[in-house]
């Protein structure tokens, strides 16, 4: 019997991905381009959505197998149970009945409800929440008719609104306020044709947003919109570290070619810092997770990687029981595969803080934006030399600046406060990182 290939969900907060190419073959997930092999044996016999499609939903059909026995051809000619991709409808204009419109599943009613459950991602259910929508009314076009983000909003422009408990007006003298309707489109600022209305036309070139760059934008938006940040920042010195880090590099051990197996650099001291830092201040070693704080035994830090179109941010596990050749070797590897984007999801989802690096731009200082759900993240600035006072006379040092943005639903800023003054403590007393 035919089998069909469905597009797989490669991460838990995938609902399209962009197919790449058939090798029999690759896809495009939000943000890397990963291969995935087929669970059933057969023939390849079919390819119903062709290559460089974009966002394509998780569980659409892409492709049908021919089993054992079967004719490729027959089985191609037949299309089996495969069905197209599915064509975004237009949103019901605004005279129109609110009663959902049939979605691509071929049914009028919500696939997403069972009984009186209603299946909706969390983010949906927010938004659902602040437009007054009411989700029962709402046909889901995720997996399985799970209501999703998009289809809230579809509902919002196409006047969806939850209807009232009862008939009665307000009274005439009170001032309706803003829809939350209103306020969401505010918040996601002016749309295409508003901002395009605003410049001469020819004078700009339109780049459309890969996965990887709407995935940035949601996910940092929401992160600023429902993330309380605050910020603390200190100098630290980094002349013990900078002498530490040459005698290292000197003496590290040379492969057969003559080359030197590790190259220290700042950062995988700053890595290092921040994990042991978590250790001995294990309260903030921990993430937001809605009703509670899931804190960990282990400091896994994620380090910031730019790449071409974004950014990934691989994650350093372990990294408190780490030596720092293991980071830095670790760290080349990671941020190798980051630019070409071949990594794998676990190897850039997780961890419970991160590190900002942008001291080789010559950025002095600045405020990172956290990603949910960890708690903190560390702006790393330009080492640089600074003049300070030491036993009541000026002097010279090789000093930067680092700032922690912190979620202030976990870690508070006395607490903060005890991370950084360790993170102080061991850059400036590199030896202890390596005992």
């Amino acid at each position: 019997m035919p089998t069909n290939i469905l597009m797989p969900a490669l991460s838990p907060t995938m609902e399209k991905g962009n197919l790449a190419k058939w090798l029999k073959k690759e896809i495009e997930t939000n943000k890397a381009t990963m291969e995935v092999e087929a669970v059933d044996e057969g023939v390849l016999a079919k390819i119903t959505v062709p290559e460089g499609t974009a966002d394509v939903p998780v569980n659409q059909v892409i492709g049908i197998i021919a089993g054992e026995g079967e004719d490729p051809k027959s089985v191609a000619a037949s299309g089996a149970s495969a069905a197209p991709v599915p064509k975004a409808e237009a949103p019901a204009p605004a005279s129109a009945p609110a009663a959902p419109a049939p979605k691509p599943n071929g049914v009028g009613a919500p696939a997403a409800h069972a009984g009186d459950r209603v299946f909706a991602s969390p983010l949906a259910r927010r938004i659902a929440k602040e437009s007054g929508v009411d989700l029962a009314s709402i046909a889901g076009s995720g997996p399985k008719g799970r209501i999703v983000q998009a289809d809230v909003k579809a509902a919002v422009e196409g006047g969806a609104a939850k209807p009232a408990a009862t008939a009665a007006p307000a009274p005439a003298a009170a001032k309706a306020p803003p829809s939350a309707a209103a306020g969401a489109a505010l918040a996601q600022g002016p749309s295409l044709a508003q901002v395009k209305a605003m410049y001469e036309e020819g004078s700009y070139e339109e780049v459309p947003l890969d996965g990887m760059r709407k995935t940035v934008a949601k996910r940092l938006t929401e992160s600023k919109q429902t993330v309380p940040h605050f910020y603390l920042s200190l100098d630290v010195e980094l002349d013990a570290l900078l002498k530490l880090r040459t005698q290292l590099n000197a003496s590290a051990p040379q492969d057969k070619d003559g080359k030197p197996l590790f190259k220290l650099s700042v950062n995988d001291f700053v890595i290092k810092a921040l994990a042991l830092a978590l250790q001995e201040v294990p309260d903030a070693n921990a993430v937001w997770a809605e009703d509670r704080v899931l804190k960990f035994r282990h400091s896994d830090v994620g380090v910031a990687v730019a790449i071409e179109g974004g950014l990934f941010t691989p994650v350093i596990r372990r990294a408190e029981q780490k030596t720092l050749s293991a980071i830095s070797g670790e760290m080349k590897d990671l941020a190798g595969r980051a630019r070409k984007r071949r990594l794998k999801p676990e190897e850039y989802q997780g961890g419970a803080t991160a590190v900002s690096n942008l001291g080789m731009y010559g950025i002095s200082n600045f405020q990172a934006v956290i990603n949910p759900p960890h708690a903190t993240i560390l702006a790393v600035g330009a080492g640089e030399k600074r003049v300070v006072v030491k036993n009541d006379a000026p002097a010279v040092v090789q000093a930067m600046t680092v700032t922690l943005s912190l979620d202030h639903r976990v870690v508070d800023g006395a607490l903060g406060a005890e991370v950084l003054s360790a993170f102080k403590r061991l850059i400036e007393n590199p030896m202890s990182m390596l005992v």
